[in-house]
């Protein structure tokens, strides 16, 4: 938590990716909304964006779990899935 890591964004979601608690804060439903956005627009630029494909991918996961209406930290759950090990 030191450092440029340091902030209390990261405190805050980092403790509720630990305990596993994802009452909504942010929902990933609106999440999903805004990177559909962002990618329709980069498709219309000719521009790739690889990184908000694969957070739209992961938020997809949570979605297919059932967790439309998480907070976002619960993408660790898509992560944890994909690593096949728990922090938990």
């Amino acid at each position: 938590m030191g450092g440029f890591a340091n902030s209390k964004i990261l405190e805050v979601h980092g403790e509720r990716m630990v305990k596993g608690t994802f009452d909504p804060g942010f929902r990933i439903q609106l999440h999903q909304k805004d990177l559909n956005l962002a990618l329709r627009g980069a498709e219309v630029l000719g521009v790739a964006l690889p990184n908000t494909e694969k957070a739209q991918e992961l938020f997809s996961q949570c979605v297919d779990q059932g967790g439309a209406g998480w907070d976002h930290s619960a993408m660790i759950k898509a992560l944890e899935s994909l690593a096949g090990h728990s922090i938990r």
